[in-house]
């Protein structure tokens, strides 16, 4: 049987893009990182950390949903232009982030980095957990390094 891609107005295929993001030519993980920069602060500012978190929760579990419909139907284990993972990430990454600029770069740089390094045991979830939940859930643990290294530092910076 030949799979047939998902025409792009299928749920699956602009929630797993994030509207299209994931489709830059162009570091797409990056760019979805960005495109959550926005919701985030507009979160944050609108209702607080909290609902920041609740969000992140709710992008984890859809993305869970469709990053695993959309593989399946692509043929890909983690196909690049799936970028709701970075969303959800950087999401998280920002609950504990204050809602200004600088804080706000050191929040996205540190959650690329370990988006990108994907220390231990982060490569492990990636290759070994089924369809979404791999590609979801090394995003969510980078964005818990990341939340670990930012509090931490503002702690130390703090002194």
């Amino acid at each position: 049987m030949t799979r047939r891609p998902l025409p792009f107005s299928h749920p699956s295929v602009w929630l797993s893009t994030w509207f299209g993001c994931g489709l830059s030519p162009v570091a797409p993980g990056t760019v979805g990182s960005l495109a959550a920069l926005p919701l985030a602060a507009l979160v944050v500012w609108r209702s607080g950390p909290l609902l920041l978190f609740v969000v992140a929760v709710i992008l984890l579990v859809v993305g869970i949903v469709a990053t695993g419909a959309y593989a399946r139907t692509v043929g890909i284990a983690d196909p690049p232009e799936a970028v709701i993972d970075e969303v959800a990430g950087q999401c998280l990454t920002l609950v504990v982030v204050p809602l200004a600029p600088l804080p706000y770069l050191v929040g996205f740089l540190l959650f690329r980095f370990f988006d990108i390094a994907k220390p231990f045991p982060l490569r492990w979830l990636e290759r070994n957990l089924p369809g979404g939940y791999g590609i979801m859930l090394d995003d969510t643990g980078a964005a818990i390094y990341a939340m670990i290294v930012y509090v931490i530092g503002s702690h130390l910076l703090a002194r």
